[in-house]
Order: C-alpha cells, then structure tokens, then sequence
C-alpha cells in the first residue's frame, strides 16, 4: 500500500499504552485488556524487547485488534513494526520520513502533535488521526481551541497524563479517543490488576459516551 490506513471504527475510542511491558507477560496483558473491552493495544519502542511483546499479542488476539507500537522514531522502527505484523504506529512527534514509511505498509498512524503548525503537518502527511500530547499540559480547552481550526473530519485524541477520570472533560472538547497508560498499565502490576483497571476504564468511557 501507498497510504496510511483510516483509523478504524472501534467500539470505544480507548488505546492501551503498555510502557515497559516484558514479552513473557505481553500475551496474558493483551488478552486481559482485550477480554476487557479495550481493542487497541501500544507497546512503545523504549519497553524490553517491544517487537516479540507485539507479534505475541498480534498472534493471540483476533485479527480485529489493533495492536502496534508506540514511541516510533525511525523508519528502521518502522520496518521493525512491520515485521512485528503490527498494525498501529504511535509517536511522540511527526516526523515526515516515519509517515512515509508507514504509508508504505498501510499502517494506521497517531503522530504526536502539540501545536496548530505541528497538526497541520501531520494531516498534509497523511495521519489517520492526531495525538495531542502531552494533553494534561494543553487541557480539553486547548485542544478544543485547536479543533476549532482543524478539518471536522480529523479524528482526535488525548494522550499524556489522561485517566478515566478525564472523559466528561474531554468529551466537551469533542474528544473520545483516549490513550491511557500508566492509569492503566504499570511494570510489575499482576494480571488480575490491568484487567480490574481496565474493565473500570470501559465502564467510564461507556458512561461518558452513553454506551449502554
């Protein structure tokens, strides 16, 4: 493929950041947030050997799962995700040889943005959707002064110091993609504790987005 895939339509705008996760634990995790009712999983690049954690989860959960990594820097990680048989490509910033990269696996992208200029970048650049980040710092407010001046058909989302906590507040921003991490996921957490925060995380996003 030349292009990068539209983000696709999940039951809950939720991305599970799965920082420091370890290969050995990467499939019981996947399963537990999945089982939960989060469909879209990130591992970033600077977690213990990131690519077996995603092709573990890739292989054990259904192909309607959006698994893929996150803090993707390079084209060479890139290449590495591919490889991994990942799907979704989250960054911290835009970067233009990245996106190409992508596009030419047909990759669904959430570049990092901060700012109008950096927004604007990303769309020209093909990102199937914004990640504003770090949105703890612009708050809903922000972002909404910022949506207010992109197309209505970008899809956006929060990421950065955001937990179930947050939704009502961002759903005024006219925000329903979330990332959550460490309100969701810790090194060293047990099985049974990801899984309890994230079924409470979908119980709130259900609340907020009046999904019965």
């Amino acid at each position: 493929m030349t292009e990068t895939a539209p983000f696709p339509k999940l039951e809950r705008g939720l991305v599970a950041i799965l920082r420091g996760l370890k290969p050995g634990e990467a499939v019981a995790i996947g399963q537990a947030i999945f089982g939960a009712g989060i469909e879209a999983i990130e591992v970033p690049l600077n977690s213990p050997e990131p690519f077996a954690s995603i092709a573990s989860i890739v292989e054990a959960l259904p192909p309607t799962a959006l698994v893929g990594a996150g803090t993707v820097l390079t084209a060479a990680d890139v290449d590495g995700l591919h490889k991994a048989a990942g799907r979704l490509l989250v960054s911290p910033n835009i970067d233009a040889e990245v996106m190409g990269r992508a596009k030419q696996y047909g990759m669904v992208t959430m570049p990092g943005v901060f700012t109008p200029t950096e927004a604007f970048q990303a769309i020209r650049l093909g990102a199937s959707a914004l990640k504003f980040f770090p949105a703890s710092v612009l708050g809903a407010a922000g972002i909404s002064a910022m949506r207010a001046v992109l197309p209505a058909s970008v899809l956006v989302g929060a990421v950065g110091g955001v937990s179930d906590k947050d939704f009502a507040g961002y759903k005024a921003a006219g925000i329903s993609v979330f990332g959550l991490g460490s309100s969701l996921f810790k090194p060293g957490m047990s099985v049974d504790e990801v899984a309890a925060r994230a079924k409470a995380a979908v119980q709130a996003w259900d609340a907020a987005f009046g999904v019965a």
